[in-house]
């Protein structure tokens, strides 16, 4: 009995000192259970110093999920210590403190010393069931930093910058990338780790005009006036609540009778507001649209063609009780087209700069924190969690060629033969879709009669020292023997094929897209690309569709339908991470077939961990207008700072205005120019100057021809320029390989904005319009039609150069400068080595023996010159050389190392011509080079 009584007693003091101390330190950090809040559950994980994991469920355990973008295994190799008192636990590293509060689980980060960094705000979960799937709703904010700047999510069209006080919805589409990673010039990020339809900032839907009191054009309430007009027929005047045709079940309300081809509409009326606010606006449109608010023109003309609807966002302030004159205008591109616009009083989560992650669906949240030095340091922690970005082989370096499409294999032959006849450089050469029989999508089959012998075709390519990227969709028709090979097992997305769905080609073929979230259905993918076209000596693929896109214009729900159920659960849970797990199934394949030759990718979507399966993005089917030549900036930069460094577009815009197509004088060779010919070669050599300093240089585009002997004659201005920048692409060629190797060796990032090198000057944060391509290179791209100048922002700490004149240019200001048609501008920051090459047709023509070195004065400076074998993965096994350039600007002197590290083939003697650029320009200085330290005086 006493025995007994004595176990009692023993019992109730190890639960009181276990109630007593909530906190469990775990092998990888630590986990609580909050007394109040939202999660019951809580985990800390350490990755490293700088990078913890913080699971939280409103369940009593963590759910255990293997995360498709985060790399497996990562366990901490860094000491941590758990501490806690009566308020709260404490995670610390040698650089980072995690507290928790025990009673509401909110979580702040800390530095080292103590200051705040970021710290939680609000947590929620909500129950929430699809098909048989069962999880949360889920919300993390965030009490973001005063003075900080947001950027990432992936690649936006809708020219937003800088996130701070702004949303994005994070979601898959064409020419819409999500991906869910912030990053802040407070020197931190967020890596949210879920796969479902998300939003960052405010989680709210746009809702429709209706929100507000309605006037028609007379003055009634209820309603605004719908003017319906077209060439043939009367006009259809009616009262409309909403503005809402944007998918294929909504723009079936528009008129029965309505003509798309020849008609146009106005909507017209006054809104009025319950309340003074600046009301957020989303306009969705494809066709001609304009907006005006109480006569402000505040949307300036857009056009997306019908098929392919954008969205922009603009902010408007409504005082309560006064009404508001708007006005809607829109022209349809033919076709079915699409448009709306909705609204959203302003969010208090904006106002107050918080941040915030909402997801649809998870079974937990998930979500690291990645802190560093500076932003290049947060993206290498970003890069730590989800994989190395791969060296892209050298050749991608180059200039691409590409065009919707080559139709026969003769045509792609004669592109390739007409860039080597007349000396412009090329590197590779694209063949797009429909190479296939009609009837046979995803047959990975050619069409014979076009194609006659693929082999030989992509043989002749090589002999001419170029390479050749081949579209491969995810897709496939239901006659095909590849359709069978995974319908039989269950790995194809049935949705669309019960629904009989056709696609445009012909009289329409029912297909459907294979489930990527399969393992074994990826080994069948890359098997039947690799016994179709991997055995013909395709150099790299091209995977376009792979949000993935079964249909176009649907509603948000069916196309979740369209693209599940995944072998891993619904897809409203795994959503957006489609692309990611098809790149790993190529790279994987491809690498397990060939293990030693480079494997390279291009995807029109993308996720967290791209940058791991040699993949780059482009930026799918944009139009050919100035402003999306100028939404293309900020697009690429938070693609870049979203930690993936390889990105592209369509040079000149994808889908072309009909003012382009007819009566197009493109090939006329007399000099006459009409005023479409004008702007479309403006367009078109604007666009291309910008390509030429992004991490992938590419163009392709509808008719009219791309090339650039079709964009304008020999001896035109058009032509030189063109021909100027291809040329500089490769004269760059041994400083952009060497920022390729830094992507892999230092977890680079090659397109840049100006707040990332220059954080210190908070003037930067909202440049969206200008970027480094490198340390070395400003770009400013032009991007207003007949534009000779535009403003240009010198960060303050330094001198500039320009490239061109060696003209000087002090820092801290913004200057008007020269564009003239033929350059863009072009600037040098002082205490620059900028290594330059001589011209090649393609970058394996010469070895870079002989290489001027300019240096740019004015400060000290360092630049690595990186080298290897170009086509292997021999680099990740330290087959590769350095050679570093160290110029002190106190006595003027120049040191190029040893040269470290070694390769096949390399070279072992070599010319450097240094040339000293400050307030003159000094004759070069041979520089013979062996490989052995040399000091120089400039």
């Amino acid at each position: 009995m006493k025995q007994f009584l004595f176990f009692i007693a023993f019992s109730l003091i190890v639960g009181k000192l276990l109630a007593a101390d909530p906190v469990q330190t775990l092998d990888n950090g630590m986990k609580l259970h909050p007394k109040t809040g939202a999660a019951r559950t809580i985990e800390i994980s350490v990755i490293n110093s700088r990078v913890v994991r913080v699971q939280a469920s409103p369940e009593s355990n963590i759910p255990f999920v293997a995360s498709l973008c985060v790399l497996p295994g990562l366990t901490p190799a860094v000491p941590f210590k758990v501490s806690s008192n009566s308020e709260f636990a404490v995670l610390s590293t040698d650089e980072l403190r995690v507290r928790v509060s025990l009673l509401t689980g909110e979580i702040s980060f800390m530095d080292k010393s103590g200051k705040v960094l970021l710290q939680e705000a609000k947590r929620s979960f909500s129950p929430f069931v699809v098909e048989n799937d069962k999880g949360y709703t889920m919300q993390q904010v965030f009490s973001g930093m005063p003075g900080e700047a947001i950027y990432g999510l992936g690649q936006h069209q809708s020219e937003d910058f800088n996130y701070k006080h702004k949303s994005e919805d994070l979601f898959q589409y064409n020419t819409k990338v999500a991906v869910p990673f912030i990053l802040s010039t407070n020197n931190y990020g967020i890596l949210w780790d879920n796969y479902s339809q998300s939003k960052y900032g405010d989680p709210r839907d746009y809702k429709d005009l209706n929100q507000f009191s309605l006037f028609d054009k007379a003055g009634k309430e209820g309603a605004l006036t719908a003017t319906y007009t077209q060439k043939s027929g009367n006009p259809i005047v009616r009262r409309e609540s909403a503005i809402d045709y944007e998918n294929l079940t909504t723009v079936k309300k528009f008129p029965a009778d309505f003509n798309f081809n020849d008609g146009a509409v106005v909507w017209e009326g006054e809104l009025l507001s319950s309340q003074t606010d600046v009301y957020k606006f989303s306009l969705y449109y494809a066709g001609y649209t304009k907006v005006w608010i109480n006569d402000s023109l505040v949307v300036p003309e857009r056009w997306r063609t019908s098929w392919n609807p954008n969205t922009y966002r603009f902010s408007f302030p409504l005082t309560k009780g006064k009404r508001a004159k708007i006005k809607l205008e829109w022209k349809p591109d033919g076709g079915v087209s699409y448009v709306g616009l909705k609204a959203l009083s302003s969010s208090p989560l904006e106002k107050n700069g918080n941040l915030s992650f909402w997801s649809e669906m998870g079974d937990k949240m998930d979500y690291y924190f990645v802190s560093g030095k500076n932003m290049d340091e947060v993206i290498s922690g970003y890069r730590t969690l989800t994989g190395k970005a791969s060296i892209m082989p050298k050749w991608a370096m180059g200039f691409w060629q590409s065009r919707e499409r080559y139709k026969t294999q003769d045509e792609l032959l004669n592109v390739v033969s007409e860039y080597r006849k007349r000396k412009i450089p090329l590197d590779n050469i694209v063949l797009d879709w429909s190479y296939w029989p009609e009837d046979a999508w995803g047959s990975h089959q050619f069409d014979l009669k076009r194609f006659p012998d693929a082999k030989g075709m992509v043989d002749t390519v090589h002999r001419q020292n170029a390479h050749i990227m081949i579209s491969v969709w995810p897709k496939f028709y239901t006659t095909t023997d590849h359709f069978k090979q995974f319908s039989k097992n269950g790995w194809m997305y049935m949705q669309a094929v019960n629904d009989n769905v056709r696609d445009w080609i012909g009289s329409g073929y029912v297909g459907s897209f294979y489930d990527a979230y399969n393992p074994e259905a990826q080994k069948l993918f890359w098997k039947q690309m690799k016994d179709n076209l991997y055995v013909k000596g395709i150099d790299a693929w091209w995977m376009d569709a792979s949000e993935p896109n079964v249909r176009d214009c649907t509603d948000m729900e069916y196309r979740k339908k369209l693209c599940g159920p995944t072998a891993l659960g619904s897809s409203s849970k795994y959503f957006n991470a489609y692309a990611l797990m098809n790149a790993k199934a190529i790279y994987n394949g491809q690498r397990e077939t060939d293990s030693n030759k480079r494997v390279f990718l291009l995807t029109r979507s993308g996720f967290a961990g791209l940058q791991n399966y040699s993949t780059a993005t482009w930026s799918g089917d944009i139009a050919t207008r100035w402003e999306d030549l100028k939404a293309q900036i900020p697009a690429g930069l938070n693609f870049a700072m979203s930690g993936i460094p390889f990105w592209t577009m369509d040079i000149g815009g994808f889908c072309v205005e009909k003012r382009y197509e007819k009566g197009q004088l493109i090939f006329d060779q007399t000099g006459n120019e009409n005023a479409d010919l004008n702007e479309w070669r403006e367009l078109n050599l604007r666009w291309f100057q910008f390509g030429a300093f992004c991490p992938l240089f590419r163009s392709h585009g509808q008719f009219p021809y791309r090339e650039i002997y079709n964009l304008a004659p020999e001896g035109h201005p058009v032509y030189k320029s063109l021909v100027y920048y291809d040329e500089l692409r490769y004269r760059l060629m041994p400083y952009i390989y060497s920022l390729a190797g830094m992507a892999y060796h230092n977890d680079y990032t090659l397109m840049r904005s100006l707040a990332m090198d220059y954080t210190a000057d908070q003037q930067t944060y909202g440049i969206s319009d200008q970027f480094l391509f490198g340390p070395a290179l400003m770009v400013c791209p032009v991007y207003s039609y007949k534009a000779r100048s535009r403003e240009v922002y010198f960060p303050a700490g330094t001198r500039w150069y320009n490239f061109y004149t060696g003209e000087q240019m002090e820092g801290g200001k913004k200057v008007t400068v020269a564009a003239a048609l033929e350059r863009i501008p072009l600037f040098v920051p002082a205490g620059t080595i900028l290594p330059v090459g001589e011209v090649m047709q393609h970058t394996a023509e010469k070895k870079a023996d002989d290489i001027e070195i300019r240096v740019y004065q004015g400060k000290d400076s360092k630049f690595s010159l990186y080298e290897d074998e170009g086509t292997n993965y021999n680099y990740e096994k330290g087959a590769f050389s350095t050679i570093d350039f160290d110029y002190n600007h106190t006595d003027g002197t120049l040191s190029i190392s040893d040269c470290k590290g070694s390769y096949d083939g390399m070279l072992t003697q070599r010319t450097f011509r240094v040339v000293a650029i400050g307030k003159t320009t000094a004759a070069p200085r041979i520089v013979p080079y062996n490989g052995v330290k040399t000091v120089i005086k400039l």
